[in-house]
Parts: C-alpha cells; sequence; structure tokens
C-alpha cells in the first residue's frame, strides 16, 4: 500500500486577533527545579508562542513540562527539575492566543471517514477489531520512512525473545533498515541474549516452551557473563553471538535504552538504573523519532507515550505528525496509551508474535 504524509494545516497567525494578542510574560526561577508562578505547562501538541511580536513553534516538545528561553533565545522545553535560578521561564495558563501562547491541536485533523450513522457497531478498538487496513497502512508507512530518512523507534517488552519466530522476525527488521532505535528494559536484552547462547527466556526453549533441567538459573548466568563482559557488546563478541535482536542492533550500531526497574535482576551492565537518567536518555531517542511502535510492555509504552510529542519539525522546518502505535495482547494496555490526551495513537490488539510476523513479512523483511 503506498504511503501519503498527511499535510500540516497550520494556524493563520497573520489574523488580526493573533497580531492584536501580547507577547508571552517570562518569570525568574528563584530557585532550583522550582518553576515561578503561573508556569505554561506543555503538551504533545504544537505549541506557538509570541517573543517581540513573532509567533515561534516550539520544536521539541513534551507532556507536563515548561518552557525557558535559551541564552541564544531558543525556546527550550524542559521538566521542571532541570531548571536552574536565574532561568527564564514562559507563564501562561491560557492556550488560544491571550496569554502569547498558542496549543494548536488541530495540524492534522481530517474530516474522517464515517458514514455519519449516529449507531454503529464497533467503533471501538479491540481484540475483535479488523487491523488489515492498520497493517497495510503501517507497513506503507515503514517503507516510506525507510526510503526518505525517517527514524523508526521500537519500545519493545521482553515477550519478543519468549518465542523463536517474534525474536526472528525482529531481526530481521532490524537488519533491513526499519529499525532506528529500540527501547526496552533489563527482561529484554537479558533473555534475548539468553536464547542466542542457550535458546532458551527464562529457562524454557523459545520453540517448544518445554523447561530445562536448572532453566531458571540460565538468565541469572547469563547476566553474570555479560556484565564479566563489561558490555552487550563486547559479550556479543566474546561469545560469538550470531543471532537476536541485540546482536542485530550491536552489528548495525542502533541506538538502544535500557531503563531499568525496581525487580530487575542483575542488571546488565547499559541498564540504567536512575529514573531520570533512563528518562533523559528515552528523550534523546524520542526526539530523533519519526514514527514510533510501543508493543508488549505497558510500563514502557504509556512513559513513551507521555514523553514524545505529536508532531515533529524536519530541518526543512517542515512539520509532519510523529506517528505512535500501541501494540499488547489487551484492551486496557493499549488504551491507557491512547487515552494520554492525544487522538495520534493508533491501537492494535494482539500478541507480539503475530504481529512482528505480520509487519515483517508485509515490508519484505521475511
Amino acid at each position: 500500500m503506498s504511503f501519503s504524509m498527511p499535510i500540516y494545516s497550520a494556524p493563520n497567525l497573520e489574523k488580526p486577533y493573533y497580531a492584536s494578542v501580547p507577547d508571552v510574560q517570562w518569570a525568574t526561577c528563584d530557585m532550583n527545579g522550582v518553576a515561578p508562578a503561573g508556569f505554561h505547562s506543555t503538551s504533545m501538541h504544537p505549541e506557538y508562542f509570541k517573543v517581540d511580536g513573532r509567533w515561534r513553534l516550539v520544536r521539541d516538545i513534551m507532556m507536563d513540562d515548561v518552557v525557558r528561553m535559551a541564552p541564544h533565545g531558543e525556546l527550550e522545553v524542559v521538566p521542571q527539575r532541570n531548571l536552574h535560578v536565574g532561568d527564564l521561564v514562559a507563564l501562561g495558563r491560557r492556550e488560544h492566543g491571550e496569554d502569547g501562547i498558542l496549543v494548536w491541536s488541530r495540524g492534522f485533523e481530517t474530516d474522517g471517514e464515517s458514514s455519519g450513522d449516529q449507531f454503529s457497531f464497533r467503533q471501538g478498538r479491540s481484540r475483535e477489531t479488523s487491523y488489515a487496513r492498520d497493517y497495510d497502512r503501517l507497513t506503507g508507512l515503514l517503507a516510506y520512512e525507510r526510503e526518505t530518512g525517517g527514524n523508526v523507534l521500537w519500545v519493545m517488552g521482553p515477550a519478543f525473545t519468549f518465542d523463536a519466530d517474534a525474536r526472528r522476525s525482529m531481526q530481521r527488521m532490524v537488519e533491513k533498515g526499519y529499525v532506528q532505535g529500540v527501547m526496552g528494559g533489563n527482561a529484554l536484552a537479558t533473555h534475548d541474549l539468553e536464547a542466542a547462547v542457550l535458546h532458551t527466556a527464562l529457562g524454557q526453549d523459545i520453540y517448544t516452551q518445554e523447561s530445562m533441567p536448572g532453566g531458571h538459573y540460565n538468565h541469572i548466568d547469563i547476566i553474570n557473563e555479560v556484565r564479566r563482559s563489561g558490555s552487550i557488546g563486547r559479550f556479543v563478541k566474546d561469545h560469538d553471538v550470531r543471532d537476536g535482536i541485540m546482536y542485530a542492533l550491536v552489528k548495525r550500531g542502533v541506538p538502544f535504552v535500557l531503563a531499568g526497574s525496581i525487580r530487575d535482576d542483575g542488571p546488565l551492565p547499559e541498564v540504567i538504573g536512575d529514573a531520570y537518567e533512563a528518562q533523559d536518555e528515552m528523550c534523546v531517542l524520542i526526539r530523533k523519532a519519526t514514527t514510533i511502535i510501543c508493543m508488549a510492555t505497558m510500563l514502557h509504552s504509556i512513559a513513551t507515550g507521555n514523553l514524545a510529542a505529536s508532531y515533529c519539525v524536519g530541518a526543512d522546518g517542515v512539520v509532519r505528525p510523529k506517528f505512535l502505535y500501541a501494540v499488547d495482547a489487551t484492551e486496557f494496555a493499549v488504551n491507557k496509551l491512547r487515552d494520554r490526551g492525544s487522538l495520534s495513537a493508533t491501537t492494535i490488539v494482539t500478541n507480539a508474535r503475530d504481529f512482528i510476523g505480520n509487519v515483517a513479512r508485509g515490508v519484505g523483511a521475511l
């Protein structure tokens, strides 16, 4: 299926109303990590700030942050914890221009494809939904991203390592150039490397699902050996790993962020235990991404949804959607992300193996 990028409809800032409203007001921080009273809290939508009589679009936005005027004049979106004494922070709680701030949520609105009926069946997204067209659109988007130099970020749970087919499909997606970044946790990398060396995940054969004798030691042994090597990349070389998701990422030099949790074993050397440091590193990949696909991890998917904008701005200044997909076996998990305050998330209710197999075949990676 051919893909057509939606055209951004910018607000008409030449209207007399927008010319008449005042510039945004600024206040100075008097305490590290604390915003001035009346600060503006950001959304995930395009936001314009009137500075010296000119409306300026914020490039990298994130929900529930503040806007700081950098010394060089750029508008920076930062969490409150990163504010310092003397920083200038934008003020204003009204979002239609009255305070020199315009939150523009209608940039990618369409007339929709509804029949117009007031009553119709199956308008929600559930395991009974037909996703054939969603798969066609996604594979068309992935082909477009690869052809145009886009950046596709995959947010993954360990379910991909528990099944031989899912793991192989994801490896092929990396090798074929459909992956520019991966985010996950300790378990994703641990069990993928366990599968590469021992053909098990949590001690179960990744094809037959048969529990191996003493298999409950397998992932702990793998973590220990990776720590001995000092890094995942070094472990791949030391143990001549030749398959799997982490192998493909290391081989192609694809960046990954592994955010730690309180229940981690080990963890692996690259796992970031500080939650705020992990958030900062996730933001680096999220801001580069033009499409984000979150699969089989409610924890990391919701975190990503809260950190991601609904749009991105190219080097040429063109505004386009930042596509967000949420995939999980339960409606609850995907709806949590869909309800984050944005209509930009496309949700698919299915298991990891079926999803990545369909996508990999759709783009010709298998």
